[in-house]
């Protein structure tokens, strides 16, 4: 009897060192890197914003990351941020945020605490909705102010320019955006970034002579300790349904973190 009482007891030892092991590999699964995801709760970008969130899911389940999300910058301060390794900006301008947001964002990138992904409409810089410009966000943007837009939507081809940038891993020399409101600025950012990808304004269409000359559309600062890249495509949902797309946005996150 003592005999079998033994052997129980060794039986439920070694079971509960499994369902440890188990429970630990489980949490180093999930926990390769923590993103947080800023994006607005309302407006015309809401549906490119909820295809966003539908993707970026799939990926933290299918890579084992975490992601958190926020529609407004209530919550952001440095203990906040002290959670997270990457930051991704979807279509939310770079207005508007609370004084300790703004600080603390500012800490983050200036101090490589983390990586940042913007998108779209943070490139919306200039004085909006009674809010003035914010110096800080205007350098790490290239010194660009936002001037007009193709308010009706064109197809516009992007060409990569730097193919040996890991973000541009599998994305193909050249790629169709099917509709975007492209920007224009006061002027070309190109002098104080690193350009990734441009677009080429002369294919689009329709052509409604809303256009800038040198384009740039996607770039890093390298000048920011944090890992940066600006994306400007982010308006309609159907930027899903592209390879080279999706492949630039996973290629994105994983060199933000320092993951390639």
């Amino acid at each position: 009897m003592q005999n079998i009482i033994t052997s129980i007891k060794k039986i439920t030892l070694l079971i509960a060192i499994i369902l440890c092991s188990l429970s630990t590999l489980r949490a180093q699964k999930v926990s390769k890197f923590k993103v947080i995801a800023l994006y607005e709760n309302g407006g015309h970008h809401l549906d490119y914003s909820k295809a966003a969130v539908v993707w970026l899911n799939k990926q933290a389940e299918e890579n084992n990351f975490a992601i958190d999300y926020i529609q407004n910058t209530d919550k952001i301060d440095s203990a906040f941020l002290s959670n997270y390794q990457l930051f991704i900006q979807l279509d939310y301008p770079p207005y508007a945020w609370k004084d300790k947001a703004v600080k603390a964002f500012e800490n983050y990138v200036d101090n490589g605490k983390g990586g940042w992904i913007g998108f779209h409409h943070a490139t919306l810089l200039g004085e909006f909705d009674g809010y003035g410009l914010w110096p800080w966000f205007y350098k790490f943007m290239g010194q660009i102010k936002f001037k007009n837009y193709i308010a009706k939507f064109a197809k516009g081809k992007v060409n990569v320019e730097d193919h040996k940038h890991p973000i541009m891993k599998g994305v193909s020399p050249s790629f169709w955006v099917e509709k975007e409101e492209w920007y224009t600025y006061d002027k070309s950012p190109r002098p104080n970034v690193k350009v990734l990808a441009s677009v080429d304004e002369g294919t689009y269409e329709p052509k409604d002579g809303i256009t800038m000359g040198d384009h740039p559309v996607v770039w890093t600062n390298p000048a920011y300790t944090s890992r940066n890249v600006y994306i400007f495509m982010g308006h309609s949902p159907i930027l899903f349904e592209s390879k080279d797309y999706t492949t630039l946005f996973k290629n994105a996150i994983f060199w933000a973190v320092g993951k390639k």
